[in-house]
């Protein structure tokens, strides 16, 4: 092959093999003719790289349609000067080769393999092909120090230059060799990245459920790090605390509303039989064999909602505790403080797994009868308060379900400590001064602590307002609580304070609690508070000034970062990110930008990510740290789930949200007149009296199927979801019956992928994302042990070693 012209003269270096394989210029020959190529220890040869790269090209075995030859020159300069004169750094030229190998890779991806040709001397091939990667440049090589290969690099070359003796001709090398990135080293590195492409058994894409593997593993080694077996040990549900009711008593605490409007469940893939349902007041249906959904009637609207929290892998029975208003017409001032009764229920959901639900019917296992008005929030410790039904405690102590604190309309904020209610059935030997008890469990209750905004010297509450929000601190100990009130006040309490200033007991033997630390976080109501998970020095908060203020405890002078986008009604906090999402009122909301947003807290500098479009006011909002997940439940009835991104990347380039989206089910108000079209939104009642809208219309409910997400933006749940996002009608003239108001996901292993939901009807249901909640199957064997190991065998403080759990009734 003719020599392209080199830059400057040749000078005198180490010979260079011919195309035959024998050495150019000196040389001893030996016996057969050849000659040998010794190493010369001095300096190297003067051939260009650009040179080397045409010799190359020259051998590459089918060069990519359209590609100009590399190194050529259009205005008459040399290969090795470019058009302004400079001789090429040799950083482009190592980008040339670069790009020219990751050509050779994927050409046998598209063409059939070129023939492996038979080598001859293969050795001074080898040799030959080395050469012309060492040469260097006579320009100066201070220069091109940045682009030297480093030591890693050369070793690798040399040990597979050593261990190959006859190595294939370089046009088949790429298909017969691993693949190879840049400087030679092989493609390990990407092999070892979590496979993103293709479909997970699920049906959705392997890059969505990624940061859902991620998350689940970080969530259970942090909660090993931030959660506590036991905490607040004094606070011990005691019997004689406990009054159990009559049905005189408990009549003025009780729900009005005796029966549940009519409801069908139309489930995705199941022929509908059309039935339609009636629930009495504090009953179930039974959950369904397949799609193990459970729904129940709690007699009012539901405003406060959440999940008991217990160890992880402890199989135990799962309880929610929640709230709803006396009657479905009821209506409450925000501006003052308001007292009456009010009834805290606790349901047991049975033994909830993600391959089965329970068998049995959920039930109400107690309530609580309150005096201090509505309840517009309630939070569980997050950890340390649950021990075993069966630990031995002498009377009058039960065993210690967890630690609840409910908000109530009169300013106050309350702090109970729930027993087992098989505890509590066995203990309940007070005497009723009026008939027969009530037929469901109603307990007046004495609390283990009352908080309330003031001092000892001022302990109005009446000049902060109603109490709308509070959130549990999530690392042990748990000893703060903070909360928001109705003039933007945030108070924060220190639960196990000795200060004479800050704790006064009651005659009683509750507690009464000041805050230690109140700052004016909004100029109105503060609608959602929540602490961040990862560390307990960070509070987010959301006004009805339409403000979200980010908070550092340590200086509360000025918030770390304010917003001021929309009004926002509940806000969620996951645990591996360095920001929130947003459920918004559509009442301030430009066209289009409606829904749920993750709002990043300022330290990544993010653009706000567009999780999900609603057409309607999200009143909840939920996150799931185990499935990094968040669900919303808004006014026109309908709870959807999205999957989130990796969100400590920039979630800009996240390309089709809409896949990552699914609805759970949808509520429809409906007419019950056959003469009139079933879907016809004109057939409805236009009044906001329960009584005459239950008369004349039901709810239907129509159940996405769960279990598997294959082919999911082809099925009609979809394809429904996307039409609602488009175009949605809202009737503000007549009540709002299909609404969702709250929306919890279970924080709790076992049942990691259990979502329940309650809104204006009363009816509240529990439903299992079985396709997601698969991915944490390899963590519960772990906990399992775990759990056997620090409630079996071991004994503990203050509990007995007897840890068995109680079979169910």
């Amino acid at each position: 092959m003719e020599e392209p012209p080199a830059k400057s003269p040749r000078k005198p270096g180490r010979p260079r093999a011919g195309p035959d394989g024998a050495a150019e210029g000196r040389g001893e020959s030996s016996a057969n003719g050849a000659v040998a190529a010794p190493r010369a220890a001095g300096r190297r040869g003067r051939k260009g790289k650009a040179e080397v790269l045409l010799v190359e090209l020259s051998r590459a075995p089918e060069p990519l349609r359209g590609e100009k030859a590399l190194g050529s020159s259009e205005d008459g300069n040399g290969p090795d000067t470019p058009r302004g004169g400079r001789p090429k750094r040799r950083a482009a030229k190592v980008a040339l080769l670069y790009l020219q190998e990751l050509a050779e890779e994927l050409m046998p991806a598209c063409q059939p393999p070129a023939p492996a040709k038979e080598p001859e001397h293969g050795q001074g091939k080898r040799r030959r092909r080395r050469r012309r990667e060492e040469d260097t440049d006579s320009d100066d090589p201070a220069r091109d120090a940045d682009f030297v290969p480093s030591q890693e690099v050369l070793q690798a070359e040399e040990e597979e230059e050593e261990g190959s003796d006859t190595l294939c001709s370089e046009a088949s090398e790429p298909e017969l060799e691993a693949p190879r990135g840049h400087g030679g080293r092989t493609a390990t590195t990407g092999r070892s990245k979590p496979q993103c492409r293709g479909l997970a058994p699920n049906g959705f894409h392997n890059s969505i459920m990624a940061p859902v593997e991620k998350s689940s593993s970080l969530t259970c080694s942090l909660r090993e790090q931030k959660h506590s077996q036991w905490e607040f040990p004094d606070w011990i549900p005691v019997a004689h605390r406990w009054t159990c009711l009559s049905d005189s008593e408990a009549a003025p605490y009780l729900p009005a509303e005796e029966k549940s409007p009519l409801f069908s469940i139309q489930r995705e893939g199941i022929k509908d039989d059309g039935a339609l349902y009636r629930l009495n007041r504090f009953s179930s249906l039974q959950p369904h064999p397949e799609r193990l959904d459970v729904s129940f009637f709690v007699g009012g609207p539901v405003w406060a909602l959440a999940w008991c929290p217990t160890p992880e892998g402890s199989a135990a029975p799962q309880y929610v505790a929640l709230s709803c208003h006396r009657s479905m017409g009821e209506t409450h001032s925000v501006s003052g403080l308001h007292s009456g009764p009010a009834l805290l229920q606790l349901w047991d959901l049975g033994t909830l797994q993600t391959e089965q639900g329970s068998p049995n019917k959920a039930r109400l296992a107690y309530a609580i009868a309150a005096d201090y008005g509505c309840v517009w929030d309630m939070k569980f410790c997050p950890s340390g308060a649950w021990e075993p039904p069966t630990a031995a405690r002498m009377h009058p102590e039960m065993s210690r379900l967890g630690l609840l604190a409910a908000a109530f309309s009169d300013g106050r904020v309350v702090v109970y400590a729930l027993p087992h209610p098989e505890a509590l059935h066995h203990a309940k030997t007070t005497q009723v001064k009026d008939g027969s008890l009530h037929k469901h469990l109603i307990c007046k209750v004495q609390c283990i602590a009352t908080l309330q905004v003031g001092s000892v010297q001022a302990g109005n509450a009446s000049e902060c307002g109603q109490c709308f929000s509070l959130s549990w601190m999530p690392s042990k100990p748990h000893h703060h609580l903070a909360a928001g009130f109705y003039d933007g006040t945030v108070a924060v309490w220190n639960l196990l304070t000795k200060s004479l200033l800050q704790c006064v007991p009651q005659p009683d033997a509750s507690l009464k609690l000041y805050p230690f630390r109140c700052f004016l976080a909004h100029d109105q109501a503060v609608r959602s508070i929540e602490w961040c998970k990862a560390d307990s020095n960070f509070l987010v908060t959301v006004g009805s000034d339409r403000k979200i203020k980010f908070w550092d405890l340590r200086r509360l002078y000025e918030p770390i970062n304010s917003i001021k986008r929309f009004l926002s009604t509940e806000v969620a906090w996951l645990l591996p990110y360095n920001g929130i999402t947003v459920a918004q009122d559509n009442c301030y909301a430009p066209y289009g930008l409606c829904g749920i947003h993750y709002i990043d807290a300022g330290y990544l500098g993010f653009k706000a990510y567009f999780v999900a479009p609603r057409k309607g006011t999200v009143w909840s909002i939920s996150g799931s740290d185990w499935l990094n997940t968040v669900a919303a439940g808004d006014i026109t009835g309908e709870l959807v789930a999205a999957v989130l991104p990796d969100l400590a990347v920039n979630p800009l380039n996240i390309k089709r949200s809409s896949d990552r989206r699914f609805p759970v089910y949808k509520a429809d108000l409906l007419p019950c007149s056959p003469d009139g079209p079933e879907s016809s939104e004109q057939a409805l009642p236009r009044t906001h009296h329960y009584s005459e809208m239950a008369a004349r219309s039901y709810l239907r409910f129509q159940d996405t199927d769960l279990r598997s997400f294959q082919n999911l933006p082809s099925r009609e749940p979809m394809r429904r979801m996307h039409v609602q996002e488009l175009k949605a009608e809202l009737s503000l003239d007549r009540l709002q019956l299909e609404a969702l108001h709250k929306v919890r996901f279970s924080p709790n292993l076992d049942s990691q992928g259990w979502l329940v939901s309650g809104g204006q009807a009363g009816i509240v249901r529990a439903h299992c994302l079985a396709g997601l909640a698969s991915v944490g199957h390899q963590l519960l064997p772990e906990c399992q042990a775990r759990f056997s190991f620090l409630y079996g065998d071991t004994p503990r403080s203050p509990a007995p070693p007897e840890h068995s759990l109680l079979p169910r009734e």
